[in-house]
């Protein structure tokens, strides 16, 4: 199994800006989108990703944009921390509770 490339974001960029600048040369995009992966080293399907992925930041397409994405990740992120809080929260009160009931007993 190959090892997945990672490019940097300016490769990235100037990828997608070929795409959008050489598209008239091409009779479709998925054509310019397969000549310029190949120019690059990508898989098409990864630079037609990056491709969509710019389109929905640029708001010409419909979907969630990286920055969307990346607040709910990090949302997300904020609440698996608060549910760990609470839980150990929960454990202090339940003992602190039971140790105050023994205490009481005891007495």
């Amino acid at each position: 199994m190959r090892k997945s490339v990672k490019f940097s974001p300016e490769v990235r960029e100037r990828a997608v800006r070929m795409v959008f600048e050489h598209r008239g040369e091409y009779e479709s995009q998925w054509a310019a989108v397969v000549s310029i992966a190949a120019k690059i080293g990508s898989t098409p399907q990864t630079l037609l990703n990056w491709v969509r992925q710019h389109e929905r930041d640029t708001g010409q397409r419909e979907g969630v944009t990286t920055a969307e994405a990346q607040r709910v990740k990090e949302l997300e992120r904020e609440v698996r921390e608060l549910r760990k809080a609470n839980e150990i929260l929960k454990l202090a009160s339940a003992f602190f509770a039971q140790a105050e009931l023994d205490r009481r007993l005891k007495s």
